[in-house]
């Protein structure tokens, strides 16, 4: 019973940031617009601004990823995943109180060093306590939990003002840390405190065929990123191009498109429990992808009520963020698997910059037709991800308790399985 209660608070508080995450990493998007127009910006450079400042809080992400990577499996998985929620949230609170462009461009890198954080720690952690044959049913409330914080920052932005908005979010993540009571550390990592190499984001990189499982666990999530990053982002421009009667507004579409996704998590989730396979239902759900992407572009004239279906659709179809969160923890040794946890999902959505980059090439070259680039970016994203796929080995029911070394794998020390040590000390 013990246990299992600290396996429910685990949950609980992992589902519950990624919540105020992706509350936060979405607000931005959403209230873009009248922020900046409150700091007196209009036309060119309210655009160019907001470029920027989406570029400022990616580029805290990709090193936020990195930093709480290497410091979730030096540390423990607890340390990360309660100092990324604090980061944000007081970011979150700054946020709100900004006068300048300056002050908005700083305290949006500093959110998206924390942003990085929380994720990657609270799905390591919930993967190393749970029993390995019900894995996904954890990591499935989690994902399904936090993405519809974007449906929460979409809602509380069409009520209150962006600053308000902020302010919500940044209290949200304050009054999440008063949970912290009976969440403990994992005994897997207990377990491993006295191993060499922890946290060594080199073991990544010095061995060829670990590199390449490493790489492949980034690009079958690229699709997922492509959709909600390029065509759900530039859903206004998409719509204009695709005749849509009425105005498309890019905070519904992201609202519909999360709505999905939340659906998709479950149904991916539980899936894999049923089929006991993770790398099966990512097929299944790329197949879908495929046949979503195809709808989409061949819209032409319709509703916007439809138009917001199909983002509803596109975002189920790319639903199985959960299952692939899970392949990359159960990828990995426990040596490094925060690092890899962490980095993976921020490189994944880091890949928006070259993609925007090469969606705006393509565009310049077919003479303007967002259409076709975006046909040829899709293809791209899906052929990475599915010739990924077909390399990575199935992990369902992996028993987690393993090293990562110079040259192979090893058990580790002691050789205990994920719930077998309890360490009370380090509850919290």
């Amino acid at each position: 019973m013990i246990k299992n209660n600290k396996i429910m608070a685990a949950v609980i508080v992992a589902s519950l940031g990624y919540f105020v995450d992706i509350y936060d990493l979405l607000l931005f998007s959403i209230v873009r617009i009248p922020s900046l127009q409150s700091l007196h910006l209009t036309g060119a450079k309210l655009t160019d601004t907001g470029l920027l400042l989406l570029n400022l809080q990616m580029a805290g992400m990709l090193a936020g990823g990195i930093f709480w990577g290497i410091l979730g499996d030096k540390k423990g998985r607890l340390s990360v995943l309660f100092g990324s929620i604090c980061i944000y949230s007081v970011a979150n609170i700054a946020n709100g109180f900004v006068d300048s462009v300056t002050g908005y461009a700083l305290w949006r890198f500093v959110a998206g060093v924390g942003l990085a954080g929380e994720l990657g720690a609270g799905i390591t952690l919930v993967a190393e306590l749970m029993p390995k044959e019900k894995r996904g049913y954890a990591t499935t409330v989690i994902a399904s939990v936090g993405v519809s914080g974007a449906i929460a920052a979409y809602v509380i932005a069409q009520y209150f003002s962006w600053r308000i908005s902020f302010f919500i979010g940044g209290g949200l993540g304050l009054l999440l840390l008063l949970l912290r009571i009976g969440v403990s550390e994992s005994g897997v990592f207990d377990a491993a405190r006295e191993v060499a190499n922890r946290g060594n984001i080199w073991l990544l990189f010095n061995n060829g065929k670990r590199f390449r499982k490493y790489l492949s666990c980034i690009l079958i999530g690229v699709p997922l990123w492509f959709v909600v990053g390029v065509l759900i982002t530039l859903s206004p421009e998409f719509s204009k191009v695709l005749q849509v009667k009425g105005t498309v507004n890019a905070g519904a579409s992201v609202a519909w498109c999360y709505g999905g996704l939340v659906v998709g998590d479950i149904v991916s989730g539980i899936l894999s429990q049923l089929l006991k396979s993770r790398v099966k239902v990512v097929y299944i759900f790329l197949s879908i992808t495929v046949v979503a992407l195809i709808i989409f572009f061949q819209l032409n004239g319709v509703s916007v009520q439809l138009f917001y279906m199909t983002c509803g659709v596109l975002g189920f179809s790319v639903g199985y963020w959960v299952i692939f969160m899970t392949i990359a923890t159960e990828q990995f040794g426990t040596n490094i698997r925060a690092t890899v946890t962490t980095t993976v999902p921020n490189f994944v959505r880091g890949a928006v910059v070259p993609m925007s980059f090469l969606f705006q090439l393509l565009t310049s070259y077919f003479k303007g037709s967002i259409i076709i680039a975006g046909e040829l970016l899709a293809m791209l994203c899906l052929s990475l991800a599915i010739l990924s796929l077909r390399k990575m080995k199935e992990t369902f029911g992996k028993d987690l308790d393993f090293q990562e070394t110079d040259k192979s794998i090893k058990p580790s020390q002691d050789g205990r399985t994920p719930l077998a040590v309890v360490n009370d000390r380090n509850t919290y």
